[in-house]
Order: structure tokens, then sequence, then C-alpha cells
């Protein structure tokens, strides 16, 4: 029988009794929070993990517990430079794992930022759609012939996509005012659209896509809020819980948060989740474009999945780029 999770699950209780011996995994972000629990726990089950950072000097200081993890649990640990807001340290970093040969099992999009100032990467793109969308999408789609036959992809989204969808006619803000969290909300739902258009590219050959909301948690990704601004975000979501007669919001440990996209990435069907959203290990319910914004409750914005809007994203953002992929 399935073991059914939760939003309570942690990585250990969904790898519980899995073996990802042989498995080789990349997740980028593996520098602080949810990057590090997720490479902790894959190389602690036996895979060999390969994170990718900006920074290696900090990655090497906060990843010796997955380096213990993977001497414990049989698994391999190895750190690779990437800075997804500069397109070519993006494309250095896929031409050496390209130079290696190496296949992967799974790749984990992990790394992100969240409403930050204005601004734009190395390549002139609003920061946020650059750094969680486009170095994403230029990095996989470079590797993606070293996915093996029946591999996954797994896109970190957030709830926060709600927000916003894309905005195909001004992604980098020209003529629109910013507004920092409509800009993450962008980025968001371009992560889940880049997953649906990347699904349907490879599933002939049993690569499957996906992008999971973790939940909210505390970590280094809200460091661009102003103080004081994350308790009224809770306090007004509450509010609005209550009313609809919900359970109060609570935030999430990084062990929970980081469960949703390992149980999707080596332990759901991979059927089940390819091109859908998930959330609280399990995918997510279709909620109308118009349904108030509520994160104390789950659901995916119906435009985020829909396949139309992701093929127009990925021509945008071959455009955008400058590559085309097949």
């Amino acid at each position: 029988m399935t073991q059914v999770f939760g939003a309570t699950s942690t990585t250990d209780d969904v790898l519980s009794g899995v073996s990802l011996k042989n498995k080789r995994v990349l997740v980028t972000g593996v520098s602080a929070g949810l990057g590090v629990e997720t490479a902790r726990a894959l190389a602690a089950h036996g895979a060999h993990v390969v994170g990718a950072v900006r920074d290696l000097a900090k990655a090497k200081r906060a990843t010796d517990q997955v380096r213990e993890a993977a001497a414990q649990g049989g698994g391999a640990f190895e750190l690779t430079a990437l800075d997804l807001a500069d397109l070519a340290s993006v494309r250095a970093c896929a031409d050496r794992l390209n130079a290696q040969g190496a296949p992967f099992d799974l790749v984990i999009a992990n790394a992100g930022v969240m409403a930050t100032p204005f601004g734009h990467t190395k390549d002139g793109f609003e920061t946020q759609f650059g750094t969680n969308h486009l170095g994403h999408f230029v990095l996989i789609n470079r590797i993606a012939g070293l996915l093996r036959d029946g591999a996954r992809v797994v896109n970190v989204s957030s709830a926060g996509h709600r927000f916003a969808d894309v905005d195909l006619d001004d992604p980098n803000f020209d003529h629109t005012p910013y507004v920092p969290f409509v800009a993450y909300g962008r980025s968001k739902t371009a992560n889940i659209l880049f997953a649906v258009a990347f699904d349907a590219r490879h599933r002939s050959r049993g690569v499957r896509a996906t992008a999971v909301h973790p939940g909210a948690i505390m970590t280094e990704l809200v460091r661009h809020m102003a103080p004081g601004e994350i308790e009224a975000m809770v306090s007004q979501v509450n509010e609005q819980a209550i009313a609809d007669g919900h359970e109060p919001f609570q935030f999430k440990t990084i062990p929970q948060g980081a469960a949703t996209s390992v149980w999707a990435g080596g332990v759901a069907d991979a059927a089940a989740v390819g091109a859908h959203y998930c959330e609280d290990c399990r995918v997510s319910v279709v909620i109308p474009d118009d349904q108030p914004i509520s994160l104390a409750n789950p659901g995916v914005r119906a435009y985020a999945l829909d396949a139309t809007r992701a093929e127009a994203l990925w021509t945008k953002s071959e455009e955008m780029v400058g590559e085309r992929f097949a």
C-alpha cells in the first residue's frame, strides 16, 4: 500500500526505506536552507549529489552535514559553480557537466530569490525572472542530453505564483510599475509553466518534469523583506483563513519544506506528478484564477498549468536568452 504523506512530513519520512544508490542528482542552491537539506537527505540515502552554487566558499562551510550524510549513507557529494543571474556562468556550468558526461536521474531547480528590490541580472533581465526562471531555463535545457530515460526535473516554485501570471509583453518591468511580490509571482508562475513545457518535450522517453511549492519556511529567502513585513503578511493570511473557516497558517521546518521536492523527485509516481504542481507531498488541486489569494489554502492557479501559455513562455524565453532548444 502506498504511504500517504502530508504537510508535516519530513525528508526522512518520505525517503524512509528508499535507496537512491547509483542515482545521480543535481541540486541548485546548496548553500543554505532547503538546498542543504535536500542534498543531505538524498546523499543520506545513497545518491551522488552535485550541488550547484553561486558562492563556493559559503557552500563548503554550509554543507559539512551533507558530506557526513553521504559518508554514512553510501552517497557522494560535490560542488560546482553556478550563478543563475549570469548566463555566462550558467553556460559554463552546463559545459562542465556536459564535458564530464555523467548522466543525471534527477534535477532539482531549488535556487532562487524573493521580493528583491528592482534590479537586473548581468544580462539585463529583471532580477527575479532572470534568476528564478531564465537561469534554470538555460541550465536545464543545456544539460537535457544528460538526463537518463526515466529521469525527473523538479522546479521549486511557490504558492506565490498566485500573485501574478507571467507578463510576456513586459517581462522586465520596462513599462509596468515594479512591485516585488508581483515580480516574484511572475517568476514562480514561470517555474511551473517551464515544467509543463519541458515535460511535453521529453515525456516520450520517460523524462517527467513537475513543479512544487515547499511551503512557507523561514530561510535566507526572506532577506530582502523589511522588518515586520513577514509578521504583517502572516497576520493578514490568518485573518483570511479564520474568516474562511480554515486553520491558522503555520510555518514549516526546513526538513518539512524540502520533503515535497524529494517526494516528487524520487518517491511519487512519475506519471502522477509530471506536468503538475505539487505541495504537501501531493498533487495540488486547481483553483480558479479569480479566487482570492490565501496562502493558507492549497491549490494552483489554472493559468500556471496552461499548455498554450507554457509554449508562449518557452518561445519568449528562447528569444530573451538568444538560444533555441529542441
